[in-house]
């Protein structure tokens, strides 16, 4: 082996190593990191009209302007949101423990208002033991409240992470604003590929992230709102509870709202309260199912190109290893495995034709 040679792999086994143990510094503050650089690559469009309006030699007081209206629009309100839900959890819990919702009569008035064939069936599978189930419900009822009322909202258990983590996502989505053109073209530069390669890559990273907060987290919202406000109006307990359990099923292609609503109207049905059900039905269907095809064609469009099997996988995959952050992650790992295997394959088939 040469000296250059032994140099040059040197030099790549210290790179890697640096790379590793700077990732491995990182990981305590992953999420913030990410969705500053998420927030970034969303308000980097409209961070570029303000500079202009305020002229190309002022880059500090147009990132903090961008940077005020992203904490009004995004931040605070989804504080205010975790606030709500926390104390809406709580109260759950505390109508559950005292037995004001009693989960055991909700049960018992669904197996009365059950036909005979139904009483069957539920007989054949073990499952005809009322008091049983009244048991293992209303254990589920109160652990699920509980885990909303504790762990909704980690402020108050660990004020002090959530502040630095805040502090260091805002930081960064500052000076990703005010520099982060001459940082992606460092990194550009840097990637051992060709240029068309590298801005395929960027652009397929960019276009996912853009398509998968703007449009989904939208669509959620919306569908979650509109089903909070349903079980408002119907008296349902815990309305903006179930509003945000709606909204994070409406993130998951092929799911949806409707596994919330649809068994809370069937509920009403079997109990006597027909016109609630079929109100419920009529909602949720005509409204909060024409929300996803009304408004994810326009704000997402084609922008992600791939089939609705691969998104709930990659989905669900991402969030089960990296939590919220993995339903922006999940799809986008899947994105770029293809936008790589398609190089790779154009590459290999320009070689044969070669």
């Amino acid at each position: 082996m040469n000296h250059p040679e032994l140099q040059a792999k040197t030099f790549l086994l210290l790179l890697v190593l640096v790379t590793v143990a700077f990732a491995y510094i990182l990981m305590p503050y992953f999420g913030a990191i990410f969705w500053g650089a998420v927030l970034a690559i969303l308000f980097t469009p409209f961070h570029r009209t303000i500079s202009r309006k305020m002229g190309t030699h002022r880059p500090v007081l147009a990132a903090l302007t961008t940077l005020a209206i992203c904490l009004v629009v995004v931040i605070f309100p989804m504080i205010l949101i975790a606030i709500s839900l926390a104390q809406e959890g709580t109260a759950v819990y505390q109508k559950v423990a005292s037995r004001e919702i009693d989960v055991s009569v909700v049960l018992q008035n669904v197996f009365n208002a059950l036909p005979s064939w139904a009483h069957n069936i539920m007989a054949r599978f073990g499952m005809d033991n009322i008091a049983t189930l009244q048991s293992r419900l209303s254990d589920a009822a109160m652990q699920g409240s509980k885990f909303v009322a504790t762990n909704v909202l980690a402020i108050g258990m660990n004020a002090f992470d959530f502040v630095v983590s805040s502090f260091v996502m805002l930081y960064l989505l500052f000076f990703l604003l005010k520099d982060g053109a001459p940082l992606a073209a460092r990194i550009q530069r840097a990637i051992p590929l060709s240029n068309e390669n590298k801005q395929l890559l960027f652009d397929k990273f960019t276009t996912v992230i853009k398509a998968t907060v703007k449009g989904n987290f939208l669509v959620a919202g919306a569908q979650g709102a509109l089903g909070g406000l349903a079980f408002w109006v119907l008296g349902v307990q815990g309305a903006l509870l179930w509003a945000v359990v709606m909204a994070f099923f409406s993130l998951l292609p092929a799911v949806g709202a409707a596994i919330v609503w649809a068994p809370v109207a069937v509920y009403f049905l079997i109990t006597g309260a027909v016109w609630k059900g079929v109100a419920l039905i009529a909602f949720g269907v005509i409204v909060i199912g024409l929300v996803d095809n009304i408004l994810r064609p326009i704000l997402v469009g084609k922008d992600i190109k791939m089939p609705d099997y691969l998104v709930l996988i990659s989905t669900i995959g991402g969030m089960a290893i990296f939590g919220l952050n993995g339903f922006v992650i999940g799809p986008v790992v899947a994105a770029l495995f293809i936008a790589m295997w398609d190089i790779f394959s154009a590459h290999k088939n320009n070689l044969a034709h070669a």
